[in-house]
């Protein structure tokens, strides 16, 4: 198959996957513990479109159903899509830089850390605003990018960083973050409902302003990471092969690096830590469309947005008018395929 044939194929299956985006978000939209039709969402929906408002009125239609599609449904939809595709393109970009298979999001201690603001927030009883974002927000942010800073300092020697050192060290800040969480959990039992929702994440509270803060951190992010793909793809072959071609694998890697990190702390910050997205994503469509970073990016973004989507759809419907924390639905997904990734390294090695 020749490069020009294959790259339509690629196109005509990522347009497809889009399609496929916006129907499950479509879905979303019309699923819920509210009865409303299906005529009365899509009437909502082209009422709040620039030119359309005037041609199409919500009469005949509570304020309550337009109030649950505007500022509940659609404002989930939309941050479960941005969350899942900055959270899978991260998970690629990483198990690329690493060349490790279990590298996603978490694994640089950045959502503990995010996690461990958040609950020392939650505790305290901060009530901070900024923008629109609550105290665990705002302390979650922080409080990852402190904990990136930590793990590169303790990874790097003199201007250069190791991967496995790197790891290593994110595993342990990890550990060590979710300890403290367990143990504040023990001592302010009268917060572990709090917590524990936070900690297994959620677009309870998913807002306008939420979806506004994120959006400028995923889109600058996913920018520079395609920018950086090509040499990403080099880097992925060896580094002394890649310094041999004049890329400077020290700046690409600290660049990458920070980068993933902004965008996964923004991303913990809005919904909560939500895992194994950034992990099974990428694999599934490096399967089909190989490693190349330029091809595999783009498909994770529309991947991940897809499944979180999904997911976040399945948390809110299956036991109404209860909520399951959207990270306990993503774990059913993929703790299976895990343990098959880790049976199939297993058998490489063998």
């Amino acid at each position: 198959m020749s490069i020009g044939t294959r790259n339509r194929l690629y196109g005509i299956f990522l347009i497809i996957l889009t399609v496929l985006l916006i129907l499950t978000a479509a879905a979303s939209l019309f699923l819920g513990t509210a009865n409303i039709s299906y005529t009365d969402v899509f009437r909502i929906l082209l009422h709040h479109i620039p030119g359309l408002k005037e041609h199409i009125t919500l009469d005949g239609i509570p304020e309550s159903a337009v109030t649950i599609i505007v500022k509940l449904r659609l404002t989930r939809v939309i941050l479960a899509l941005l969350v899942g595709a900055g959270l899978a393109a991260v998970g690629s970009t990483m198990q690329c830089l690493f060349r490790n298979p279990m590298a996603e999001p978490g694994i640089l201690g950045i959502s503990s850390g995010a996690g461990l603001g958040a609950t020392i927030a939650i505790v305290i009883g901060a009530n901070t605003n900024f923008f629109g974002l609550g105290a665990a927000a705002i302390a979650a942010f922080i409080s990852a990018m402190a904990t990136i800073v930590i793990v590169y300092n303790i990874s790097r020697t003199g201007n250069k960083m190791s991967p496995t050192v790197l790891i290593l060290a994110g595993t342990a800040v990890s550990f060590m973050n979710s300890a403290v969480i367990q143990l504040i959990m023990v001592f302010r039992r009268d917060r572990m409902d709090y917590i524990m929702l936070w900690a297994m994440g959620s677009f309870t509270a998913s807002g306008w302003n939420k979806i506004i803060i994120l959006t400028p951190f995923l889109v600058a992010g996913l920018a520079v990471l395609m920018l950086y793909a090509r040499q990403l793809n080099v880097i992925s072959t060896g580094e002394e092969t890649a310094q041999s071609l004049g890329i400077d694998v020290e700046k690409v890697k600290r660049i990458l690096l920070a980068v993933c990190s902004l965008i996964t702390a923004a991303c913990v910050s809005t919904s909560g830590v939500i895992g194994f997205v950034g992990l099974i994503i990428p694999h599934v469509f490096r399967l089909i469309t190989g490693p190349d970073q330029r091809v595999l990016i783009p498909y994770s973004v529309v991947g991940g947005a897809t499944f979180l989507v999904i997911c976040d759809t399945l948390a809110r419907i299956i036991a109404p008018p209860a909520e399951i924390p959207v990270g306990a639905i993503t774990a059913v997904f993929g703790s299976p395929f895990f343990i098959a990734l880790l049976i199939r390294s297993k058998r490489g090695v063998m």
